[in-house]
């Protein structure tokens, strides 16, 4: 029987229109890092302020995914993913349009509402349009290759857009790719179908609200300290609202997390890992970029171009993974991945006000760059590998919400550690003991990454593959048996 002609083309705009779509969410992750110090300066933030600009997004972002991929599940995915392009469209525009830093902080709340529901959508409707086998395998890859190039060039178009227009352009932009992909996508993409049930209104507040409020203790120590009561209490509530979170996920009949998907060590370490990893890269992005423009003088563009290793040999990685991970466990290009990335961050991490970009900047890029390639594949594989169909949606929630709550505290995290550097010196050399600092915790996160790698992912990818002999899960990341 002859396959359908249209199908191939029509498999290969779904999988643009999604791939698009993610890349944007993902890129306004990045594009305001080179913009910082413009922002600071034209809407008077202060360094609190400024992580907030950050951190209302990725907070809110990684809140809802889990009650985002419930909603496709519920409503159909298409449908879902459409509305969510409009919201963060319409957010890009107003944030765009700021004129002080509390409008430009709630629209970037908004954003992350929006890229909440693309998010999850676009990895559910990505596992249903392509069989298992080959092409999904390929999709998968290019999906998780997608994580990692539109952070660093993100960086590059930030950076820009900021030196030749204003940091603002870096959200206007998003107005008219966001307004194709929605016109788009009803035309090319199937509706899937709808399941029975309800929200879990309940779980997405707790876990929502406590990962918030986690995160607002943490970069509450930059002023207060760890001592102080507000910082105490925020840790506190937080601990608790997050523990509230898995008791009603436990009795909840229909949760937008239902724990059977920790079952598998494969995909528990992979959510695991991949919180460590981007909370070290997220710290990476926000003081790099501070680095190069206080302390070596770059403008924003120079500032862009000066991510440009990490962004090459990213990009050049990734589009080999998928012929790598079709000959080996994809284990061991994640573990290879994760090293390598640690290498270049502690090189970086002993930057200082005497450095030289070459030496102490873009070589330690070519590393974090090459082992960005060889990680994000794997880590999104892994985080849906052997999940039952009727968990699809909730399982790639979970990869984005590991992937967005890693970023929020882990740059709360890196803030909080900057801050205890002395404030001896001049202000340059003091920046540059913050970056240090921070990069050291980043290389502290990935170490920790490597270790759940090594101790709960790498021994049962390889003994699933002497025992089943399936495809690993960089191979054919199928809903195979958990393990």
């Amino acid at each position: 029987m002859k396959p359908e002609p249209t199908a191939a083309p029509r498999r290969a705009a779904i999988l643009a229109i999604i791939l698009v779509s993610y890349f944007m969410i993902l890129l306004d992750n990045s594009v305001i890092f080179t913009a910082l110090p413009s922002l600071q300066e034209d809407l008077q933030l202060g360094t609190g302020e400024l992580s907030w600009v950050q951190d209302a997004y990725t907070l809110v972002f990684g809140g809802l995914l889990l009650l985002g991929a419930r909603a496709g599940d519920l409503l159909g995915r298409r449908r879902v993913f459409v509305f969510g392009l409009v919201v963060f469209s319409v957010a890009s525009l107003l944030i765009g349009l700021a004129p002080a830093g509390w409008w430009a902080i709630a629209g970037r709340a908004v954003q992350g509402i929006g890229a909440a529901i693309v998010a999850p959508a676009s990895l559910s409707l990505l596992t249903a349009s392509f069989p298992e086998g080959r092409e999904r395998t390929r999709a998968v890859a290019l999906y998780g290759a997608t994580a990692g190039i539109g952070a660093s060039l993100g960086l590059v178009i930030g950076g820009a857009l900021a030196h030749w227009i204003s940091w603002r352009a870096g959200f206007f932009v998003n107005v008219p790719i966001g307004a194709a992909m929605i016109l788009l996508a009803p035309r090319f993409i199937p509706e899937t179908g709808r399941s029975r049930g309800r929200f879990d209104v309940f779980g997405a507040l707790s876990a929502t609200l406590g990962v918030g409020a986690l995160v607002f203790g943490i970069i509450n120590t930059v002023d207060a300290g760890w001592t102080s009561p507000a910082t105490f209490t925020a840790v506190g509530a937080g601990a608790v609202l997050l523990v509230t979170f898995v008791l009603i996920e436990r009795r909840a009949a229909q949760p937008i997390m239902p724990l059977r998907l920790f079952a598998s060590r494969r995909r528990t370490g992979a959510y695991v890992a991949r919180f460590m990893y981007l909370g070290a890269m997220i710290g990476f992005f926000f003081f790099t970029t501070q680095f190069m423009q206080e302390v070596l003088g770059f403008d924003p563009l120079q500032a862009g171009l000066g991510f440009l290793p990490m962004t090459a040999v990213n990009f050049a990685v990734a589009m080999a993974i998928p012929r790598l991970l079709g000959r080996m466990p994809a284990s061991i290009p994640l573990a290879a991945g994760i090293l390598v990335t640690l290498a270049g961050m502690f090189w970086l991490s002993r930057v200082g006000v005497d450095s030289a970009y070459l030496t102490a900047v873009a070589l330690p890029m070519i590393l974090i760059g090459a082992g960005q390639g060889l990680a994000f594949a794997p880590l999104t594989s892994f985080g849906i590998i052997g999940a039952p169909a009727a968990d699809a949606g909730a399982a790639s929630g979970l990869v984005n919400t590991f992937h967005q709550v890693g970023t929020c505290l882990g740059l709360g995290i890196a803030v909080a550690a900057a801050a205890t550097v002395p404030a001896t010196g001049s202000a340059v050399a003091h920046l540059a003991a913050e970056v240090s600092t921070a990069l050291t915790t980043g290389s502290v996160l990935l170490f920790l990454a490597l270790a759940v790698t090594a101790v709960l992912i790498l021994p049962a990818d390889l003994a699933a593959r002497r025992t089943t002999k399936q495809p690993t899960a960089g191979r054919a990341p199928q809903f195979e048996a958990a393990r």
